[in-house]
C-alpha cells in the first residue's frame, strides 16, 4: 500500500506566465537617456565656445597643453580653484580678462599714437595756415595804398594748403601787355605778401596763368606757355626781394590757359592770374615722392637717390 501511496502521489508543475512585450526589456530607456545627456552636453559645450573670448580660448589651450605650468604657476597649490588661471589666458594667469601678444599690443598703440599725432599735426597746421591768412589781409587792409587791390585778391584753403592768388583786371594790370615786367602796385603787393610768409616754415609752390588769347608770334616759339612762367618767375623774385628765404620755393611753373578761373571766358582778364600755394605737409611730401619719378619720365634712366634737399622745416 505504501508503494501504492508513492505512486499515487501528485506532480506539480509550475509555470511562469511573462507578462505582454516582456521580450522588448528596459535597456532602450538606458541608451536614449545617455544619447540625449551627450547632445545636451554637445549643444551646451557649442555655446560655451561660441561665447568664449580669444584670451579665454588661448587660456583653456595653455592649460591642457602644459598643465604643470599652470599648476606651478597657481593653478593647482591645493585652492582648488584654477578658474582665475585658464579664465585670462595669455602670460599673466592672474588676469580673468582675455589678452593678447604683446607685440599685438605695442602695435597697436603705436598705430594709434601715429594717428593721433597726425590728426594734431594736421589741426596745427590748418590753424596755422588760416592765422597766415588773416594776417595777409589785414597787412593788406592797413596799407592805404594796398587796400585797393583787395579786390584782386583771392584767398582759400585747398588740398595743398593756402592759396594766395593775385588775379589781373583791365584798369590795373598785374604786368605790361605781353610782357613778364612786374608793374609798380603789383611789385609792392607781392613784396609785402614775401614778408608775411616769413612768419611761417612752409614751402611755397607758383604757379603762373594767362587767358587763352593766343600770344603773337606763338607759333614761332614764344608763347603763353613761356609767359605765364617767366611771370611766375618774376614773382618769385619779388616774394625774395620782400624778405622771403630763397630755398623755401619748392617749385615755379606755367600754365598757359590750361586751368582758368573762368571756365565759361576763357579770354576773362580775371584768368590771368598768380598762384602763390602755401603747402601744406601731405603736399610736400607728395612732392618730394613724385620729384624723382618726373625725372625719371624725363630722363628715361632711374634717377640716383636724392639727398634730401634740406629736410623740410619744422612744424
Amino acid at each position: 500500500m505504501a508503494g501504492d501511496a508513492k505512486k499515487l502521489q501528485p506532480i506539480i508543475v509550475k509555470r511562469i506566465k511573462k507578462g505582454g512585450h516582456g521580450h522588448h526589456g528596459g535597456a532602450w530607456k538606458i541608451a536614449y537617456a545617455d544619447f540625449v545627456t551627450a547632445m545636451m552636453a554637445f549643444f551646451l559645450l557649442m555655446w560655451l565656445l561660441g561665447s568664449t573670448t580669444d584670451g579665454d580660448k588661448k587660456g583653456i589651450a595653455d592649460y591642457f597643453q602644459s598643465p604643470l605650468k599652470v599648476s606651478l604657476m597657481g593653478g593647482g597649490s591645493g585652492s582648488g580653484d584654477a578658474s582665475h588661471v585658464i579664465k585670462g589666458g595669455g602670460q599673466d594667469f592672474t588676469r580673468t580678462s582675455g589678452q593678447v601678444k604683446r607685440g599685438e599690443v605695442s602695435a597697436t598703440k603705436s598705430t594709434i599714437n601715429l594717428q593721433a599725432l597726425k590728426a594734431e599735426q594736421t589741426r596745427a597746421e590748418v590753424a596755422r595756415l588760416e592765422d597766415l591768412k588773416r594776417k595777409v589781409e589785414e597787412r593788406l587792409r592797413a596799407s592805404a595804398r594796398l587796400s585797393s587791390m583787395m579786390s584782386q585778391l583771392r584767398l582759400d584753403m585747398t588740398r595743398d594748403g593756402l592759396r594766395i592768388q593775385i588775379v589781373d583786371e583791365q584798369n590795373r594790370p598785374m604786368f605790361a601787355s605781353g610782357s613778364a615786367v612786374v608793374q609798380p602796385t603789383m611789385r609792392e603787393l607781392l613784396r609785402e605778401i614775401g614778408g608775411v610768409l616769413v612768419e611761417v616754415p612752409n614751402r611755397l609752390t607758383l604757379e603762373g596763368h594767362t587767358d587763352a588769347q593766343p600770344f603773337s608770334a606763338g607759333e614761332r616759339g614764344y608763347s603763353n606757355w613761356e609767359l605765364s612762367s617767366d611771370r611766375a618767375n618774376a614773382s618769385r623774385r619779388e616774394l625774395i626781394a620782400g624778405g622771403l628765404p630763397e630755398d623755401r620755393v619748392l617749385r615755379v611753373q606755367g600754365l598757359a590757359a590750361s586751368s582758368p578761373l573762368v571756365k565759361d571766358d576763357p579770354n576773362a582778364a580775371t584768368n590771368r592770374r598768380i598762384s602763390i600755394i602755401v603747402m601744406n605737409r601731405d603736399a610736400e611730401d607728395r612732392f618730394f615722392r613724385t620729384a624723382p619719378e618726373i625725372a625719371e619720365a624725363l630722363t628715361g634712366a632711374a634717377p640716383a637717390e636724392p639727398a634730401a634737399p634740406s629736410s623740410p622745416p619744422p612744424r
